[in-house]
Parts: structure tokens; sequence; C-alpha cells
């Protein structure tokens, strides 16, 4: 296990996104602060956490951000909305049954969620809106296949009612940092609806855009 500097008011963070453009969206809203160390750690929780594990055994840090744009639940997170996690959740991470999904901690087998640093998610959240973002403190899940129909969308929404957003490398992320005795958020702008896919109205460029402006934000929090 890394030991955190707990001493420190969280100067060494390592914020890890899925891909370049979100890296670089991040980097614009830090504007050189040199406490983050910010990478594109791959598409999906094993990627992630592979990605984020590495880079923990490299350096002494104080907390991990998983970061990025994701897909919001209708009525929880419309586009353009930011999404603080709560909790960090693998929603499939279980097994098919006749009577239905169960996750793995039915099974016996573990845990499917990990908990994020409640007060410091909680301080972003009021950051953020008071910066006069739109921000949702809710459930992020993550998942291997994002949700592409109606029905799928209708399902996690009955399953796991309080969540706001789902993504692919949360859940990795917190498992990589938990392990290695560190803290761990995870910040989402909603580029689009989950449900059936609709590229040509997803708003990618505005979800990066309010990524940026959120990284500022993080940065300020966490002076």
């Amino acid at each position: 296990m890394i030991e955190h500097n707990s001493d420190s008011n969280y100067q060494r963070i390592l914020i890890v996104t899925a891909v370049d453009v979100e890296k670089d969206a991040v980097l614009r809203g830090l504007d050189g602060d040199s406490r983050f160390e910010v990478i594109a750690g791959g598409v999906g929780p094993a990627s992630a956490a592979a990605s984020t594990a590495t880079n923990l055994a490299r350096g002494n840090y104080d907390l991990v951000v998983s970061a990025g744009i994701a897909g919001g639940f209708a009525g929880r997170a419309a586009v353009g909305t930011l999404v603080v996690a709560s909790e960090i959740i693998a929603a499939d991470l279980g097994a098919e049954t006749a009577e239905g999904f169960r996750r793995v901690d039915e099974l016996g087998f573990g845990s499917t969620s990990v908990a994020v640093e409640t007060e410091l998610a909680s301080r972003l959240t009021t950051a953020l809106r008071a910066a006069e973002q739109t921000v949702a403190l809710a459930p992020v899940l993550t998942l291997s296949t994002v949700t592409g129909t109606a029905e799928t969308a209708a399902a996690l929404a009955q399953r796991i009612p309080e969540a706001a957003a789902e993504a692919m490398e949360g859940y990795g992320v917190a498992v990589a940092a938990q392990q290695s005795g560190i803290p761990v958020l995870e910040l989402r702008s909603v580029s689009n609806p989950i449900g059936p896919r609709d590229r040509e109205a997803w708003r990618i460029g505005d979800a990066l855009a309010a990524l940026q402006a959120a990284s500022s934000i993080l940065k300020e929090v966490l002076r």
C-alpha cells in the first residue's frame, strides 16, 4: 500500500480521464497548477484501473479523481449538467439469474461500490453551484458496455434509482485508489442522455467546455 501525505492539503493529485480530449479539457481548466498530474488512462474499467495503479506506484498522491464526459439519466442530469459522484458503482458487475440481475455483493463475491471522499465531494458541489454551474451530487455508474436502448436505460434507472450518470472508467480508477489507501472523487460532465444512441444529438464540445470550467473550480476547492 502507498501511504499518501495526510499532513498536506491535497498537494499531489492524480486525475485520470479516458481519452486525450478529456485530458486536454482538464488541463486547460487547471491552467498549469503543478499539484496535478493528468493522464488519459484508456477506455473502460480495466484500462483505467491498470493505468491508475501504475501511476500510483510511481508517486505519492493525496487524492485521485476520475474525470470526463458521461451519459446522463433523464430527469436527473440533463445534457450540460456536471455530476459529482456521491458513490461510484460498477453497475454491470454481477450475474444474470432467473430472478434477474444480481450484484456481486448479493452473490457474496465482493462489492460493486467504492465510497468517495464525502466531505470533499460536498464542497466541490457547493463551489460549482456557487459558480452558477448546474450540478448533481449523486451516484455515478461504471459500465463496460454503456446503455444504448430505452429498455436498458429504464432497467438501470429502476435498479439504481439515485444514479445520475454513467461512464466507463470510474470504478476501475476508484478500486486502484482504494487498494492504495488514497481517497477518490469522480467528476463527470453530461454530453448525452442515456438510452437510444443518437450521435447527432450529442454535445461533446459543450460537455468538454463544462469539464474545463469544473476543473478550474476543482483546483480552487483543493487549495
